[in-house]
C-alpha cells in the first residue's frame, strides 16, 4: 500500500501505541507460533487472570464476526498473527448471521468467540452462548458497557451517518443533507443504500430515523412509513454497496460515521474531495443519530479458549484500540488515545447523537426487527 499521509499517521500510532500497550505478559523468550510455540502469556485480569501456553494455540483462530472491510479487522489480525502466530479467520457474516449460526450449532461450537453489536452479544448471553471472562483493560471500560457477570465488553463505539458522493449531489444541485426528511428528495431516494435491521448497522440505521421522527421503541411506525417512502422513490436495502458507491451507482449510503471517514481518508478508489459524511436530525429538532456499542464476549465451550482469551487482550489492548481509531472507529479507550482531526466536528454530534437503554434494547431487539420488517415489507 502506498505511503499516503493516513497510512504514515496509521503506522506511527500504531507503533506509539504498541511502547503504551504491552497488551499482555510473555512468560517466555521463544516466539508463538500457532500451535507449535513453547511460550506462556498471563492474560485476563482479576479472578479472570491465567497462563495460556502458545503449544495449544490453533492454526487459525475463529471468531464470529471477525471480518475484513469492517472496522479495520485486517490490521488487528495481521499484527494479532504477527506477534503470536495465530491467524484470525476472516469471518463474513453480520451479528444476526452470527447468532443464527450459534443457535444451529448450540451443541458443537465451532468459534471461540463473538464479535459484533453489543446488544446481539447481550442476546447470546441470554440464550447461554456465552461465558464470563474479564480481559486485560476490562477496567477501563465504563460500566454501562459490559455486563454485571463479565459475559460481555464493549470495545468501541459508532454513530449512524450518511455518507454521499459530493460531487454528484453538486451535478444534481443538492445540498448537504442535514436531516432525515433531506433523504426523501427523489434525486437521492433513486441510488440510495441502506441495510436491513436483521444487522446491527441496519437496527441502528432504523432506530435512528425512528427516533429523529418522533418515534420510540414502543412505536415503530415512524420508519416503517419512512422505508415505505423511500423504497417507493428507488432506495434498496443491501449488505453489498461500497463498490458501487466508489463506481457512482449509489450516490448515498446509510451505515456508520466510520465507514464514511475510512473510506474517504484510507480509499484511493473515490477522490476525498468527492466523500462527504453527515450526521443526520429530524425535522423538529429531534437527535438522529444513534451512538451502537460493539463489543465481544468468549463463548461456552470454545474450541479454543486460550487463544480466544488473547486475541480478546490484544483487541482491548492500547496497540489493539489504536488501529480502530486508525479507521475512524472510537475505540472504547479513545480517552487515552489522541483522536485524528478528520472526525466529525463534536459539535454535529452534540446536535444529532443519542443513546438508548440497552438493556431495553435487547429485551425488545426481536420484536422491534419482525415488526419493522413485516411492516415496510423488506
Amino acid at each position: 500500500m502506498p505511503d499516503t499521509r493516513r497510512n504514515v499517521v496509521r503506522s506511527l500510532g500504531a507503533l506509539a501505541a504498541a511502547g503504551l500497550a504491552g497488551c499482555v505478559t510473555e512468560n517466555a523468550s521463544n516466539d508463538a507460533s500457532g500451535g507449535g510455540g513453547s511460550d506462556t502469556y498471563t492474560v485476563g485480569t482479576g479472578e479472570y487472570e491465567t497462563t495460556v501456553e502458545a503449544s495449544a494455540f490453533p492454526e487459525t483462530l475463529y471468531f464470529y464476526c471477525v471480518q475484513s472491510g469492517w472496522m479495520n479487522w485486517p490490521s488487528v489480525m495481521e499484527s494479532f498473527e504477527g506477534e503470536y502466530g495465530v491467524a484470525v479467520n476472516d469471518d463474513d457474516r453480520s451479528s444476526g448471521e452470527a447468532l443464527t449460526h450459534m443457535r444451529s450449532h448450540e451443541n458443537n461450537m465451532t468459534h471461540s468467540g463473538y464479535n459484533g453489536g453489543y446488544t446481539y452479544g447481550i442476546v447470546a448471553r441470554n440464550d447461554g452462548f456465552t461465558q464470563a471472562y474479564k480481559p486485560q483493560g476490562w477496567e477501563e471500560v465504563p460500566d454501562a458497557l459490559k455486563t454485571d457477570d463479565h459475559h460481555v465488553t464493549a470495545t468501541r463505539r459508532v454513530t449512524t451517518a450518511v455518507t454521499y458522493r459530493k460531487d454528484i449531489y453538486e451535478e444534481r444541485g443538492l445540498d448537504e443533507p442535514e436531516t432525515w426528511e433531506d433523504l426523501l428528495h427523489p434525486d437521492i431516494t433513486q441510488d440510495l443504500a441502506l441495510q436491513t435491521p436483521q444487522a446491527a448497522v441496519g437496527l441502528a440505521a432504523a432506530l435512528s430515523i425512528n427516533n429523529a421522527r418522533g418515534g420510540s421503541m414502543d412505536d415503530l411506525q415512524p420508519v416503517i412509513d419512512y422505508y415505505g417512502e423511500i423504497l417507493d422513490g428507488g432506495a434498496e436495502f443491501t449488505d453489498n454497496f461500497l463498490a458501487q458507491f466508489s463506481r457512482g451507482e449509489y450516490a448515498t449510503f446509510v451505515r456508520y460515521d466510520y465507514s464514511g471517514l475510512d473510506l474517504k481518508y484510507n480509499n484511493e478508489e473515490v477522490a476525498e474531495e468527492n466523500v462527504g459524511v453527515a450526521l443526520l436530525g429530524g425535522e423538529n429538532g429531534n437527535q438522529g443519530a444513534l451512538n451502537m456499542p460493539y463489543g465481544y464476549a468468549l463463548l461456552e465451550d470454545a474450541p479454543n479458549p486460550e487463544a480466544a482469551k488473547l486475541f480478546m487482550d490484544y483487541v482491548l489492548s492500547l496497540e489493539g484500540q489504536q488501529q480502530f481509531l486508525d479507521a475512524y472507529v472510537r475505540p472504547i479507550r479513545a480517552d487515552e488515545l489522541e483522536l485524528p482531526d478528520e472526525f466529525i466536528d463534536s459539535a454535529e454530534y452534540d446536535r444529532t447523537e443519542f443513546q438508548v437503554d440497552y438493556g431495553a434494547l435487547v429485551d425488545q431487539q426481536e420484536s422491534i426487527i419482525q415488526e419493522i420488517t413485516r411492516g415496510a415489507g423488506l
